[in-house]
């Protein structure tokens, strides 16, 4: 029998001794056995090592000064021993099969696949429940398997990652793990080069219960520091823009790559101007931001609208390599 692979579960939390325990408790609540758990705490200055210390052996814990999310992953990923990286915000919650799932589901796809995700259940106080895929209007047709356009898809569109995914460990370093420059979309960025390697194995069912509008979280900071967000967007994108413009491999990702680049930087150019104390500058961004939110609609319910495509892992031997080769994906073992 082949040994099931080991899974570093990867937990970086900052002041969130009243939800941390929580969250810990679902990865050691996981019903599959060969995962160890790793926190790293980025410099916390609340009951953070109290809460830690009650689990005993049962956590590796490292502590640094506050560096900010990406580097604490980082940290974590330094740290891991498994071959199989999964990572989890100390406020949210895996349901108990999701690693399981999720290591079943990549050692069918085979070695060419870098990643799993999953379906998360947004939950908040003040809006309707609804999923992650269902927030970036994804709907495979198929309740998992293969997502062959994720690169397409995600050029344009952000969804949650950080909390859903399950990564090969040579993926990650591959592309040399979170960018550690960007305060916000760290797991966007992420998303997104990893989208270059081969297509996404994924679970349409909710697995995670994500938190929304959790205190302190950066999430809520990103919103209220709008420029800074959309700058980020931007260095992103233009970052994956270069990287496919560079290859004749990635010639069918060029035009979507550019459409996004250039909604990001009209987006920022927008964010600049409602900061402008000049008469009718928030007047004018605001009727500007409307007229984007239209037009995306109107592009979302259009023909040419990128939509999920997927296949059905059939079998463990099927020639996924070869046909990831043809769509133009870099792969890792290159």
């Amino acid at each position: 029998m082949t040994a099931k692979p080991l899974v570093s579960a990867i937990v970086a939390t900052y002041n969130r001794a009243y939800v941390v325990g929580q969250a810990i408790e679902s990865i050691l609540g996981q019903t599959y056995e060969n995962l160890e758990v790793i926190i790293v705490d980025d410099g916390s200055t609340d009951g953070t090592p109290e809460v830690l210390r009650r689990f005993g052996n049962r956590l590796r814990v490292f502590r640094q000064e506050n560096a900010g999310p990406a580097a604490a992953r980082n940290r974590g990923i330094a740290a891991a021993r498994g071959d199989i990286i999964s990572f989890l915000d100390s406020d949210d919650i895996w349901l108990p099969e999701k690693t399981e799932r999720q290591v079943a589901l990549l050692e069918r796809a085979g070695n060419f696949v870098p990643c799993c995700v999953c379906n998360a259940v947004l939950k908040s106080r003040n809006r309707p429940t609804l999923t992650s895929f269902q927030n970036s209007l994804l709907d495979p047709s198929e309740e998992e398997g293969l997502w062959l356009n994720a690169p397409q898809v995600l050029m344009n569109r952000f969804m949650l990652f950080n909390q859903t995914v399950a990564v090969r460990r040579k993926a990650l370093d591959k592309i040399g793990g979170f960018d550690e420059t960007l305060r916000y979309m760290e797991d966007y960025d992420l998303a997104l080069r990893l989208s270059l390697l081969g297509p996404f194995a994924f679970i349409n069912e909710p697995l995670v219960n994500y938190n929304l509008g959790s205190t302190g979280s950066l999430a809520d900071e990103a919103l209220q520091k709008r420029t800074c967000l959309k700058e980020q967007i931007v260095r992103i994108r233009r970052r994956a823009s270069e990287t496919v413009m560079a290859s004749s491999n990635y010639a069918k990702l060029r035009t979507p790559a550019r459409r996004a680049l250039r909604k990001a930087h009209r987006e920022l150019w927008v964010a600049r101007l409602r900061q402008r104390h000049l008469p009718g500058a928030l007047t004018i961004s605001h009727l500007l931001e409307r007229a984007e939110h239209y037009c995306s609609a109107i592009a979302d319910r259009s023909p040419w609208f990128e939509r999920m495509k997927v296949v059905p892992i059939l079998e463990r031997t099927a020639p996924i390599s070869n046909s990831c080769s043809k769509l133009g994906f870099q792969g890792m073992a290159r």
